[in-house]
C-alpha cells in the first residue's frame, strides 16, 4: 500500500514500510486526510526525537514505554496512557527512556511526511 493512501478508509500497519527519521526511530504513516493525520513512531531505549518545531497542532499518546519530553521549554517523563497536546510552533522533542511506541495526530496532515 505505501504512503498512496490518503483518505482510504482502512489503512493496515503491516502493510505499510516505516522509514527511519533518526536512529532507533521507526515512522508509519497510517489514516490520513488534507485535515488529519495518524502516525506512529517506534523507538528503542536511547533513541531521540530531536528537538523541533512545525505550524501543526500534534497530540501525542504513548501506547507503549516511557519518554521525557521537552515542549516549550517544560521538560516531563511521560509514560503509557499519558498524552499531551502540542500548538503549532511549539518547540519540542523527546528522549525515549524505555522502548515504546508514540501514536501522533496531526492537524492538518504532515505534507512533508508523504
Amino acid at each position: 500500500m505505501g504512503k498512496q493512501h490518503k483518505d482510504v478508509v482502512w489503512v493496515f500497519a503491516k502493510d505499510i514500510e516505516g522509514e527511519n527519521p533518526s536512529p532507533g526511530v521507526v515512522r508509519k504513516v497510517l489514516a490520513y486526510s488534507d485535515t488529519a493525520m495518524c502516525v506512529t513512531h517506534e523507538f528503542e531505549k536511547g533513541a531521540i526525537g530531536a528537538l523541533h518545531t512545525h505550524p501543526h497542532t500534534q497530540i501525542t499518546y504513548v501506547a507503549e514505554g516511557r519518554f521525557r519530553f521537552t515542549a516549550a521549554d517544560e521538560v516531563r517523563e511521560i509514560a503509557k496512557g499519558d498524552s499531551l497536546c502540542k500548538q503549532g510552533g511549539i518547540k519540542h522533542g523527546c528522549e525515549c527512556l524505555e522502548k515504546g511506541v508514540l501514536v501522533d495526530f496531526f492537524t492538518p496532515m504532515r505534507e512533508d511526511f508523504v
